[in-house]
C-alpha cells in the first residue's frame, strides 16, 4: 500500500497544495468515494456519467487524509471549505490521470518483490488468475482485480503492493500502439507473459503484424535479468522471442517448449487433464476449470511458478485449485437442472472458438446449445469472422444455436451454409428476444454456453436460466 507524506506526494504528482500540512501522511489510495478508509488520499476524476469533484465532502466525511483534485478552488468551494475544518490536504493537479500514474511508478520504484505482467490477444485473465494460484500456495501474492488492465486499472494495482507483498502480477490491456510500453514504465515487469496473438483489436491497429508489435512491447520492457514466457504453439512466438533481451521460456501442447503437456484429455464436465511435463519433473494435472484451451493458461502459470522457485508439487496444488474469474468459462449448474457455462465477460474469433469446442466436449443428457452474441473491434474481419464460427458450430455435435445482435447474425448465415438444420437456429435482435425464447426451450440436461463481447450484455441470459421469469 502507497505511504507517503504530503510533501513527497506533491512532489511526485507535481501538484499545488491548496491546503492542508505538507507533512501529514497518507496511506492508500482511493478513486471511488464508496471505497474511501481513514488515511487515504482520494482521487477526484471527472468521467463521462461521475464526477468524484462531486464526492469530496463524502471522502472527507469518511477519514480522507488528502484529496487530489483538478478543478479550480472556487469551483470546488464546499469541499475545499469542509477539507479546511477537517485539516484534510487538498492537492490540485491538472491531470487526474497523469497524478495517479506518477505515484503508482514512484510506489514501484520502492518495491523490491518480482513483477510478472500478463498480456496476449485471449486467456490473459484467467492465465493470470491460474499464476495467482500458484504463487499463493506460498507467497502473498498481489494481482489485478477483475478488469483493471488498463491506463488506470494497472497504476492501482502497483499501489495495493506493500512491504510484506512477494510477488505483484499485472494484467495489462492494450487497444493501441505504445499503451503497453507506458504500462511497462509504471510497472517495471521483471517477468512478462504473452498469451497468444489473436485478432482481437484488428479494428484500431489493421492486422495481427501490428497487435503483435504492440504485444511485443511488453518483451522489449522485460529487462535482461527477468524472464519471457511465450506460448510455443503460437505462429508468432518466433518473431516475439527476437525481439527479447530476456531469457525467452516457452510453453505448449504440440511444439517443443520447455513447460508441456502430454497425454491430454478432457473430462465429461469439459474440464482438462495431462501429464505437466518439466525439467523439474513431471506431475499429473486435472484442471477444474472447463476448457482445452486452459490448458495453455495453465502452463503458462506453471512455467511463471517454476522460474520463481515454487515446488512442483506446490505449481500442480495451485493449478488444481485455480476458480474461473466471473463471466470467464464459469460452470454451474442451475436449480432446474440445466448445466451453464457462463463465458460472456469478453469475445474475439479465438475465444468464441474454443468455447464452442468446449461445448461440444461436455457430456450432456439433454441438448447442448450455444447462445452468441457479437463480437466487438474486428474491424474489416467482422463479417468473415462472424461468418466463420457459424461454420464451426455446424461443424459440431451443437443441437442448437442462438445468436444476439446484427453482426451474430453472420453466425446463423454461416451455421445455416455448412448444413446445420436452420430449425435448430434462431437469430435475435435483443438479449430481452432471445432470453424469452431460451426459456421455452431449455430442459433439465441441457448444457448452455452464453458467449459474446462485453457490449452486450449477456448476463441477462444466465439470469434468466437461474432465476425463470427475471
Amino acid at each position: 500500500m502507497l505511504t507517503l507524506s504530503l510533501e513527497t506526494l506533491v512532489s511526485v504528482v507535481g501538484g499545488e497544495l491548496l491546503s492542508g500540512s505538507d507533512s501529514a501522511m497518507v496511506n492508500g489510495v482511493a478513486t471511488d468515494s464508496r471505497h474511501v478508509e481513514p488515511g487515504v488520499v482520494f482521487i477526484a476524476f471527472e468521467g463521462d456519467r461521475v464526477d468524484g469533484h462531486e464526492y469530496l465532502l463524502d471522502a472527507v466525511s469518511l477519514g480522507a487524509r488528502a484529496l487530489i483534485v483538478t478543478r479550480p478552488a472556487e469551483e470546488i468551494a464546499d469541499g475545499l471549505a469542509r477539507a479546511r475544518e477537517r485539516d484534510v490536504a487538498v492537492v490540485r493537479v491538472d491531470d487526474a490521470l497523469g497524478a495517479v500514474q506518477a505515484l503508482a511508478a514512484y510506489h514501484r520504484g520502492r518495491l523490491f518483490c518480482p513483477v510478472v505482467a500478463v498480456t496476449g490477444s485471449t486467456g490473459k485473465t484467467t492465465t493470470k488468475d491460474f499464476i495467482t494460484s500458484v504463487l499463493s500456495v506460498r507467497s502473498r501474492v498481489v494481482a489485478t482485480y477483475g478488469n483493471q488492465n488498463n491506463e488506470l486499472g494497472v497504476p492501482l494495482t502497483i499501489l495495493r503492493a506493500g512491504a510484506d507483498t512477494d510477488v505483484l502480477v499485472v494484467e495489462m490491456a492494450m487497444r493501441g500502439e505504445g499503451q503497453i510500453a507506458r504500462l511497462c514504465e509504471i510497472a517495471g515487469p521483471t517477468a512478462g507473459i504473452v498469451t497468444n496473438v489473436g485478432t482481437s483489436h484488428i479494428e484500431l491497429l489493421g492486422n495481427q503484424e501490428a497487435i503483435a508489435s504492440a504485444k511485443g512491447e511488453l518483451v522489449e520492457a522485460t529487462p535482461a535479468s527477468g524472464a519471457i514466457f511465450l506460448n510455443a504453439d503460437d505462429a508468432f512466438s518466433s518473431v516475439l522471442a527476437r525481439r527479447a533481451s530476456a531469457r525467452v521460456v516457452r510453453y505448449g501442447v504440440e511444439n517443443a517448449a520447455e513447460i508441456s503437456a502430454r497425454d491430454l484429455t478432457v473430462n465429461p464436465e469439459g474440464c482438462a487433464s495431462f501429464t505437466l511435463v518439466s525439467e523439474e519433473g513431471s506431475r499429473d494435472v486435472q484442471l477444474a476449470i472447463p476448457g482445452r484451451h486452459n490448458v495453455y493458461n495453465a502452463l503458462a502459470a506453471a512455467a511463471v511458478g517454476l522460474h520463481l522457485d515454487v515446488g512442483l508439487d506446490d505449481v500442480i496444488e495451485g493449478l488444481e485449485s485455480a476458480q474461473a474469474g466471473e463471466m470467464r468459462m464459469q460452470a454451474f449448474q442451475s436449480a432446474s437442472g440445466v448445466f451453464v457455462i457462463n463465458d460472456a465477460y469478453n469475445a474475439n474469433p479465438t475465444s468464441m472458438r474454443a468455447a464452442i469446442e468446449t461445448l461440444a466436449e461436455m457430456q450432456a443428457t439433454g441438448s447442448r446449445i450455444a447462445v452468441l452474441g457479437d463480437m466487438a473491434e474486428l474491424g474489416s474481419l467482422t463479417e468473415l469472422a462472424h461468418f466463420r464460427i457459424g461454420e464451426e458450430v455446424a461443424r459440431l455435435p451443437l443441437d442448437a444455436l442462438l445468436t444476439i445482435g446484427k453482426r451474430a447474425r453472420r453466425i446463423a448465415d454461416g451455421a445455416r451454409a455448412e448444413g446445420m438444420d436452420d430449425d435448430h437456429i434462431h437469430p435475435f435482435d435483443s438479449v430481452d428476444g432471445a432470453a424469452a425464447y431460451l426459456a421455452t426451450l431449455v430442459l433439465p440436461g441441457d448444457v448452455v454456453l452464453v458467449k459474446a463481447s462485453r457490449v452486450m450484455g449477456l448476463e441477462r441470459i444466465i439470469e434468466g436460466i437461474v432465476s425463470p421469469g427475471v
